[in-house]
């Protein structure tokens, strides 16, 4: 494969393709190049003017720091815990998005002149694997001027999307360090009650979507006693792998992409890396497709559920924003909720602890001031908490409040009845 020996160098070499303004864009999540970006930084006085983009962060983001400020500027689809502060002090910047049409930024406003990806050493035929993320990175791939891989051979080769031909990557460099896992955690009896309320909602041969952390990782625990369950979603983690196991979820009642698992991403364990390795079940597509919410329509008894920070009187969900500060991003929440609500038999969830660190209600009269509304009042069928279900699709506005004040925590239940009728003039 002479293609791939010509085009080998080291770290230090790949970067110096990189040009004072240039727009890089990274792969995502724990698809993010472990060796490039500590190699890009080390130009910080050649560079200037750099962007740096991409969603999930699961790197230092080291050109987040403010003494690469001059150099680099982080542009996030996404903010996380490496990049939240930069963004609040105005040293990056957030672009508010819908997962699903990320990649078309990068035909238009976002035009790619690096990518920096991770994939999986070349098989016989020439091409690797983009492995756990393919998402927007396939497109990020297919727009840039030039395209720099790390080899990593602990990268899991994936079906469906993932692939790329090494004709098409201008570098390769090898590199020894494990791609990101994503490290579980002891679920807390907030997260279990949540996930019983929810698996009362799903229902033999359902299709689902989730998403990251304790909350779906609860839901899935509480589905030992239904069978023939989907998944249709834009990620997945160590929770489907046991229930795949245990043939809980085989994908056989779907009648749209029938026995197939389809996502665009993936974020786990080392074990669950080496499960997703080479197997048909799962189908990567890009999320242009998987989240698209005509596409996501297509699945019968689509359960789409997605978490929140809080949620108003009113059935608005603000899942991105901590008042004017941005804590992570749209995803595809919009995408995945207005699917499952076009879907046949489909429901849309919305998840959440009735409290923040068991204090502050996350059922609250009106979003903080500056909060940005992630999910319309009129796009939600379910608000979810440890204390139960509020059904809104359909309901008044007075309906719909009892509701949630009844899935609020009892101490603030009193308190919110007062505040319907002070803001809003509605009676309890």
């Amino acid at each position: 494969m002479s293609v791939y020996k010509e085009r080998l160098c080291s770290a230090e070499e790949a970067v110096k393709k990189v040009k004072s303004g240039n727009r890089i864009v990274f792969s995502h999540a724990c698809g993010e190049p472990r060796v490039l970006p500590a190699a890009l930084m080390k130009r910080v006085n050649e560079l200037k003017g750099v962007q740096i983009v991409h969603m999930v962060p699961m790197g230092e983001a080291l050109y987040c720091r403010p003494e690469y400020a001059g150099s680099f500027r982080h542009v996030a689809l996404f903010s996380g815990g490496p990049t939240r502060e930069a963004i609040w002090e105005n040293r990056a910047d957030y672009v508010p998005y819908i997962f699903s049409e990320i990649p078309f930024l990068f035909d238009s406003v976002l035009p790619v002149d690096v990518a920096m990806v991770t994939v999986s050493p070349p098989d016989k035929n020439g091409f690797c694997s983009l492995g756990v993320s393919v998402d927007y990175t396939k497109r990020a791939v297919e727009c840039a001027k030039i395209v720099i891989a790390e080899i990593n051979k602990t990268m899991p080769r994936t079906h469906g999307e993932s692939f790329v031909h090494v004709s098409e990557i201008d570098c390769f460099v090898e590199v020894d360090v494990p791609i990101a896992e994503l490290k579980a955690t002891e679920l807390t009896e907030v997260e279990i009650n949540i996930g019983r309320h929810v698996a009362e909602l799903i229902e033999d041969g359902s299709c689902l979507q989730l998403g990251i952390g304790g909350i779906p990782d609860a839901v899935l625990k509480n589905l030992g006693g239904l069978k023939d369950l989907g998944v249709h979603s834009e990620m997945i983690s160590d929770g489907v792998k046991h229930l795949v196991e245990k043939g809980i979820i085989n994908g056989r009642r779907k009648n749209f992409h029938k026995d197939k698992i389809v996502v665009n991403f993936l974020m786990g364990s080392r074990e669950f890396y080496d499960w997703v390795d080479d197997n048909p079940i799962i189908e990567m597509r890009t999320v242009d497709y998987t989240n698209n919410p005509y596409i996501v329509a297509q699945n019968k008894n689509m359960i789409a559920i997605n978490s929140a920070l809080e949620v108003d009187l009113l059935g608005q969900v603000c899942a991105d924003t901590l008042g004017p500060k941005q804590f992570s991003g749209v995803g595809g929440q919009l995408d995945f909720v207005r699917g499952a609500r076009m879907s046949e038999g489909g429901k849309a969830v919305i998840a959440l602890p009735s409290t923040a660190k068991g204090e502050v209600s996350r059922i609250v009269p009106t979003l903080k001031e500056g909060a940005a509304v992630t999910t319309s009042r009129n796009d939600v069928d379910y608000v979810v908490t440890d204390y139960g279900i509020a059904s809104l699709k359909g309901k008044t506005v007075r309906d719909r409040m009892k509701a949630l004040i009844n899935i609020a925590h009892p101490s603030v239940r009193e308190e919110l009845q007062k505040k319907a009728y002070e803001i809003y003039h509605v009676l309890l």
